[in-house]
């Protein structure tokens, strides 16, 4: 085993930068590509012809984005070592018709995307960011990044039960954001606000795709800030991680026995089933086309996926010290231990022995130790990215991540030296 690597806090810092820039799944995939095309990698259109050359390249497909780097003496037939995540969070998202209000408040309606704890969302200060589509056919990313929205909660003397009934929250009805006063809400009011926000002209935006954010950055917390708390973590942590990771890799020098790839789906939280998840056809479609580009023919697209391996990165459950009779008593995942093998009998992670195996490697090459999450057994077992990617494409998947805690919240809380721990696996694994 090497030395374990010596904590570099600038790795954590960049994370906050990164988790700051990309408040929705188009900001995360352009500052990701932003940091790649540093690494001398550069974009694809998916019209295009692509050639075999050598070198990184990336495809940008709304919130998500494929990224590979072929090194020197790659064949067609070369296996690929991928790093799956998701762009995508839990949050509140803008309706088609998002102008709403009633008795001197003007609101902005909302729908529930994913799964997140509604109540972390209340009496916090919000912005609004996101992908508008314009008249020409382009688009332009947005991001108000000020306390522009609030859904403020019911005093208690309103609703003395709350205490010791628990807060109930109707999702149409509670959870519809404030972001002014006036009785004349007029229809297109929020969308006008945005065009002028941009220097657009009125009536340039005919659709969007808008979400809220709570604006409080990212920050060091505990005695010795060995914590971070920020948002969306869940799983913006394993992008960042990732990319970094391929960067690194790209940029090393060193000889790659496999084609190294970082996947980042969108829609994750809701099943991937889209044309940028998971469970759509675009990983598969940009590998192949790698394949075919380099002269390969369907033989060798057989040999490559029959090679390659996934480790799908996501966040996952650390112990919490309030609440530890929900996790499986002899499986207590901590901050700061090491990234996590995510395991389920029942197919719910991908993880085998032998996926077990390359993670272990990886982790034992890079110096860092790792631990086990797996479900209580009276407790439903959540799932992600790694048992799509298996079944659909047939490659061997292994579910990681990193413990954290607050998962779905609107803030979220990990170690200060975990996502630092995983990136490190990560080149393990993507070098080989």
């Amino acid at each position: 085993m090497r030395t374990p690597p010596r904590f570099d806090r600038g790795h954590t810092d960049d994370l906050m930068t990164f988790l700051t820039s990309s408040p929705s799944p188009y900001h995360a995939v352009a500052s990701a590509a932003e940091r790649l095309e540093k690494a001398g990698f550069r974009q694809v259109s998916e019209t295009d012809a692509w050639d075999g050359s050598l070198g990184g390249k990336y495809v940008l497909r709304g919130g998500a984005i494929i990224a590979w780097y072929v090194p020197e003496g790659a064949t067609p037939h070369t296996p690929f070592r991928i790093v799956g995540a998701h762009t995508d969070s839990p949050n509140l998202r803008v309706k088609p018709r998002p102008d709403s209000g009633a008795h001197g408040w003007r609101q902005v309606a909302v729908e529930i995307y994913g799964g997140p704890l509604l109540n972390s969302w209340l009496d916090r200060d919000l912005g609004l960011a996101g992908r508008l589509s314009l008249r020409d056919g382009t688009s332009r990313l947005v991001n108000v990044d000020r306390p522009l929205l609030r859904v403020p909660q019911l005093a208690i003397h309103l609703d003395r039960s709350v205490t010791s009934e628990g807060l109930k929250l109707d999702k149409q009805r509670h959870l519809q954001p404030i972001w002014g006063l006036g009785d004349d809400v007029s229809d297109g009011d929020l969308i006008a606000f945005l065009e002028e926000e941009l220097g657009l002209p009125s009536g340039e935006v005919t659709g969007w795709d808008l979400m809220t954010h709570s604006i409080e950055p990212p920050a060091y917390l505990g005695r010795d800030k060995e914590l971070l708390a920020g948002p969306r973590m869940d799983n913006l942590l394993s992008v960042h991680a990732g990319t970094a990771a391929l960067a690194s890799v790209a940029t090393s020098g060193d000889e790659l026995p496999y084609i190294p790839v970082l996947a980042a789906f969108d829609h994750e939280e809701n099943g991937s089933q889209s044309d940028t998840g998971a469970d759509g056809p675009l990983l598969g479609g940009v590998l192949e086309r790698s394949v075919f580009a380099r002269g390969g023919a369907y033989e060798d697209r057989a040999r490559a996926f029959a090679g390659t391996v996934c480790l799908s990165s996501d966040t996952g459950h650390a112990v919490h010290p309030n609440y530890a009779e929900r996790h499986d008593p002899t499986h207590h995942p901590r901050a700061d231990a090491g990234p996590i093998l995510k395991v389920n009998v029942n197919n719910r992670y991908a993880t085998d022995g032998s996926g077990r195996a390359v993670f272990a490697a990886a982790c034992e090459k890079a110096g860092v130790s790792f631990q086990t999450f797996v479900s209580n057994n009276s407790m439903p077992c959540g799932t992600t990215i790694g048992p799509i990617t298996a079944a659909r494409h047939g490659i061997r998947t292994v579910d990681i991540g990193v413990a954290i805690l607050s998962m779905h919240s609107a803030r979220e809380l990990c170690g200060a030296k975990d996502p630092y721990l995983l990136a490190n696996a990560l080149v393990a694994f993507l070098a080989g």
